[in-house]
């Protein structure tokens, strides 16, 4: 007892005890990313950052230990009207940092309400400018205006919004039941669409196979008619090429027969013979005309007649085998 009463009565244990307590106040160890704001007399005199770091005791102090990493803010359900006139609930999350940990704790009182008070106001002034289905649609254009709003807002506050976004959009029960019904409507309606474009489709896919099927037997009908027609045209050349060629062997046939002829009627026999054809073809020719006429007129001289037939015969062919120089 009496060296703790001696203890605390020494006065080198006093001094110890206000010089160990002088230097834990004097010294800090700020930790990453936090800002230590300190007060000189009252008044903000700077920020500590991360390390080692040391104040005057009692006359300053740290007044707000503020963290620099990026955090996250729960924006809370809240009602909101459209341009026309439909109440949704609205919810949210924000994402923030604190770039001025001095700006953060003097300019504002409490950076974290102010912030997300200011995000649902500018929430419901962007749900108010917009229709029912432009809120649904345009999610990413809600979110780009609130962070444009907030982070001009916030810049004096020593605060950066680096994200908005959107959690849940509720609209009325009513609501709800009307846009399930028109989401119906429109997949029915796409189904009926997508089944007449499917009509649509197979009748012009039909009509083409016809179309190019009746091309194809058309041009089918034309080929066989034009080899058809060079058939015909062969024959018919092969034909006149056969008639031409035996008029011809015909022609020479009696060519020379008459070139025998004439020979053999150049001999007094064979002009014998000649007189006795001619003779016999008259008394044929006046026969026939007997035989195939009920009545014959005569001039009673028929000898008479085939002889002067048969004595012109032989003049011709006097005057063919010896013609006149």
């Amino acid at each position: 007892m009496d060296f703790a009463a001696s203890l605390i009565s020494s006065p080198l244990v006093w001094v110890t005890v206000i010089v160990l307590f002088t230097l834990k106040k004097g010294i800090y160890f700020v930790p990453q990313n936090r800002g230590y704001v300190i007060y000189t007399l009252g008044k903000y005199d700077k920020t500590l950052g991360a390390g080692l770091n040391f104040i005057i005791p009692f006359v300053q102090s740290v007044a707000a230990d503020r963290n620099l990493k990026e955090q996250s803010l729960d924006i809370a359900s809240q009602s909101a009207i459209t341009k026309d006139n439909i109440s949704l609930d609205i919810d949210g999350i924000l994402f923030m940092k604190v770039t001025d940990a001095g700006a953060a704790t003097n300019n504002v009182t409490d950076y974290k309400m102010a912030v997300t008070q200011l995000a649902m106001t500018t929430m419901r002034n962007a749900i108010g400018s917009m229709e029912l289905d432009e809120c649904f649609q345009s999610r990413d254009t809600i979110n780009a205006t609130i962070l444009a709003a907030m982070t001009e807002a916030t810049q004096p506050w020593g605060v950066m919004v680096t994200r908005y976004e959107i959690k849940d959009i509720s609209p009325p029960q009513s609501i709800r039941e009307d846009m399930e019904k028109q989401m119906t409507a429109e997949r029915e309606k796409r189904s009926v669409i997508l089944t007449a474009e499917g009509v649509k489709t197979a009748a012009i896919t039909e009509a083409e196979g016809q179309k190019q099927a009746r091309v194809l037997d058309a041009e089918a009908a034309k080929m066989e008619q034009v080899l058809a027609a060079e058939a015909d045209k062969e024959a018919q050349v092969l034909e006149a090429t056969g008639k031409a060629e035996a008029i011809r062997l015909v022609a020479i046939a009696e060519a020379e027969a008459l070139e025998k002829v004439g020979q053999a009627a150049a001999t007094n026999e064979g002009q014998k013979a000649v007189v006795l054809s001619i003779a016999q073809d008259a008394i044929a020719a006046h026969k026939a005309i007997a035989d195939q006429s009920t009545l014959v007129l005569s001039d009673g001289k028929t000898g008479d007649n085939i002889s002067n037939t048969v004595a012109q015969a032989i003049a011709v062919s006097n005057a063919i085998n010896h013609p006149q120089v």
